[in-house]
């Protein structure tokens, strides 16, 4: 009923709507005038965040998802777990964006434009964790990886970051739920191809 598109997520601030998660997040950013690190009003800086957002489509959201509906959610709607040749695509695509991202974003920086951490940082801890919520743990080898994930941690809170991701990281819990038995007739043949 909020989006037009019919897709989660959706803002709604009164009379205002809002789809895309990056949009939010921008719009309320400048809504409540966040601390400027989030979004810097450093042209340079903001347009640094701007690339890792515009970049991170692409790359990070388009594989690191698609663990959790290899290992969990395609296997709860069709009652049968997929190939493990489809996992292993998905982990390819998905390590190859992770070196770039090391490479080209994080370098030798502490968080993804500097010292501080910004939106940049939230959009792509929320999509790594994904992996981690169905056993890949991307940061095990990446030691690189592993110490930008614990300074994000430690910016966010601990406790924060662990209770933003706790349906992420216990994901693998739904696989005791009932799903409606005309729901999965209905995706079933979808989630397939």
């Amino acid at each position: 009923k909020v989006n037009l598109l019919k897709k989660v997520p959706a803002l709604k601030d009164g009379d205002f709507t809002l789809a895309e998660c990056t949009a939010i997040l921008l719009y309320l950013s400048r809504k409540y005038n966040t601390p400027d690190h989030w979004y810097p009003s450093d042209i340079q800086k903001r347009a640094q965040v701007d690339e890792y957002l515009s970049w991170h489509h692409a790359n990070i959201r388009a594989n690191a998802p698609k663990t959790m509906w290899i290992k969990v959610l395609i296997p709860l709607f069709t009652g049968q777990p997929l190939p493990s040749e489809k996992l292993q695509e998905v982990m390819e695509g998905l390590s190859a964006s992770l070196k770039q991202f090391e490479e080209r974003f994080l370098q030798d920086k502490a968080f993804i434009i500097g010292s501080e951490i910004s939106l940049a940082d939230l959009v792509a801890i929320v999509e790594l964790m994904q992996p981690v919520g169905v056993g890949c743990d991307i940061f095990e080898d990446r030691p690189r990886l592993m110490e930008w994930r614990r300074r994000v941690e430690d910016a966010v809170g601990k406790e924060l970051f662990f209770q933003a991701h706790e349906m992420i990281l216990n994901i693998k819990e739904l696989s005791n739920i009932q799903i409606d038995p005309q729901l999965k007739e209905h995706l079933a043949p979808v989630l397939m191809k």
